[in-house]
């Protein structure tokens, strides 16, 4: 395994895999691996000859009062992790490097960020943009795996890959959950015990109002109140962001399920944002 911190020396090892006829798959992440992270460098090895992953805390997708600071991170672990699961190149960054001193562009993707994270989190999704373009530009991969627990964030990227036309598959890969159905996060560790043990809460609501749906009920309104009533419940220390049902396309909400939708919620537990969600799947879509 080969750690990199240059870009330039990222986009020479890229340039020579293409030259040998090797496909390159990429797995940008902000580090303190997990397993769900490893699934997603799993899937990138079957999907391409060479895996590249990112290891980044990206500053342009907090916002002033968030936890950057504090969003953790260990380099040996991520670093022992990679090696051990058949990670060919981390590009390891610094700050100054991916954003020098006079740094003023930026890229937008308009439409898909007004609602879910991106109506609580301004910018957030400006920075996620630009930070995946700047890595594309410097990986050249053929293709990019993404979680589906930051789902609006992947449909974001499929939209700018296609709009920009940069030629690499978007791979979304379903959520790895704990044993108690918690999605896996790296913001789990700062959970305070009482507070992890109401979080499971989440995918349960999710789960009970999937089978709601799949009884028959499109009403977004009495799905999102199955919801409600479940975390009120189960997580009395939660505070609910948002609970939102969007089409998948648009990531617009809607009244009423007539296509595949997202069934979308974000809760904080203290200083903690926890994200979840489920496909709302129509017979025959997906």
């Amino acid at each position: 395994m080969i750690v990199l911190k240059n870009p330039d020396e990222v986009r020479d090892w890229a340039t020579k895999q293409k030259a040998d006829g090797k496909t390159v798959g990429f797995v940008p992440t902000m580090g303190y691996l997990h397993d769900g992270h490893l699934s997603l460098v799993e899937r990138a090895g079957k999907l391409a000859d060479k895996v590249v992953v990112s290891i980044f805390v990206n500053p342009t997708q907090f916002g002033p009062n968030e936890d950057f600071d504090t969003y953790p991170r260990d380099e040996e672990r991520d670093l022992a992790l990679c090696r051990d699961n058949g990670v060919d190149v981390v590009f390891f960054p610094d700050r100054e490097m991916m954003y020098p001193e006079g740094y003023s562009t930026y890229v937008t993707v308009n439409n898909l960020g007004e609602y879910l994270c991106g109506a609580s989190r301004p910018n957030h999704f400006r920075g996620v943009t630009t930070i995946v373009t700047k890595l594309f530009n410097i990986v050249c991969p053929d293709v990019a795996v993404f979680g589906q627990k930051d789902a609006q964030q992947a449909r974001i990227i499929e939209q700018m890959t296609a709009d920009l036309q940069f030629g690499i598959t978007i791979d979304i890969a379903p959520i790895q959950r704990e044993k108690d159905g918690l999605a896996m996060s790296s913001r789990n560790v700062r959970l305070l015990p009482e507070h992890r043990t109401q979080a499971p809460a989440l995918y349960n609501s999710l789960c009970e109002t999937e089978s709601v749906f799949n009884n028959g009920v499109r009403s977004s309104s009495r799905l999102k109140e199955i919801v409600v009533n479940w975390i009120t419940a189960e997580a009395p220390d939660g505070c609910v962001d948002y609970i939102e049902i969007v089409d998948w396309d648009t990531l617009r909400p809607v009244e009423t399920i007539e296509h595949s939708a997202l069934l979308a919620i974000a809760v904080h537990f203290g200083t903690v944002r926890l994200i979840d969600n489920i496909r709302l799947d129509v017979e025959g879509e997906r």
